[in-house]
């Protein structure tokens, strides 16, 4: 297995991602992880804010790919597998469970948050932008969805977020040389054997509209197949799904 890309820590930045933006519209290809102590501008999906307290974790894993715009969507379950690895290395296995797209959960709670973006280089290829936040020491409070941390369920403290980083690289890195080998097959393998809510029904917040039905699991792509009441197949591509009326 190839190792995992070098870390540059800083005490503080506005945004891992926006830092990763900023290098690769330089010219900056990577892969580098970027991790700050805090982050004075955090972002999540959507647009929403992304809180950083001190001993927390916020790292962005600037690469690039030649791959698809398409294909190049599916690095955000890879995060997703690589926070879920992490959070079963303090927690103990089965602790964390996956939401479609890519929240980890942690005993029904939000932990972790993911936030992919990409841009094209002069050569054809694509930057990649893998943002990743995790609570190891604090939650919001004031979040649309109950969050919650790992010290919430560690009689220990929780790693610092540079040892936690590690292992999430050294995970992200084995996940995304599988998908570089074999496509996106092994990592929907992955996300599915994790998945929380498949079976259940659920509702889907599009950006142009809103859809109830029953999860039915991921498709080739890692589109969401949502089973609808009338008997319809919708694929879910982009949006927020919500379970147990959350």
């Amino acid at each position: 297995m190839a190792a995992r890309p070098p870390i540059e820590n800083y005490i503080e930045l506005d945004s891992t991602n926006a830092e990763a933006r900023r290098r690769a519209e330089a010219g900056e290809v990577g892969p580098v992880w970027i991790t700050a102590g805090m982050q004075t501008a955090g972002r999540g999906r959507r647009g929403r804010a992304w809180s950083t307290e001190r001993g927390n974790l916020a790292a962005t894993l600037l690469m690039a790919t030649d791959r698809p715009p398409a294909e190049a969507a599916q690095l955000s379950f890879v995060a997703a597998l690589s926070a879920c690895d992490l959070a079963d290395a303090c927690l103990g296995p089965g602790a964390a469970r996956l939401k479609w797209p890519n929240d980890v959960l942690v005993h029904g709670r939000k932990a972790v948050g993911i936030l992919v973006e990409s841009g094209a280089r002069p050569d054809g290829r694509l930057w990649i932008a893998v943002g990743v936040g995790v609570n190891l020491k604090h939650a919001p409070d004031d979040v649309e969805r109950p969050a919650t941390a790992f010290a919430d369920h560690m009689a220990a403290p929780p790693p610092e977020p540079v040892v936690a980083l590690d292992i999430l690289a050294v995970s992200f890195e084995r996940w995304r040389s599988l998908w570089a080998a074999q496509g996106f097959a092994p990592i929907a393998a992955g996300w599915t054997e994790r998945a929380s809510g498949l079976g259940e029904r659920c509702v889907a917040r599009l950006p142009n509209r809103t859809i109830e039905g029953v999860a039915e699991g991921l498709d080739t792509d890692g589109a969401l197949r949502l089973r609808l009441d009338d008997g319809g197949l919708e694929r879910i591509t982009a949006g927020d799904v919500f379970f147990g009326g959350a």
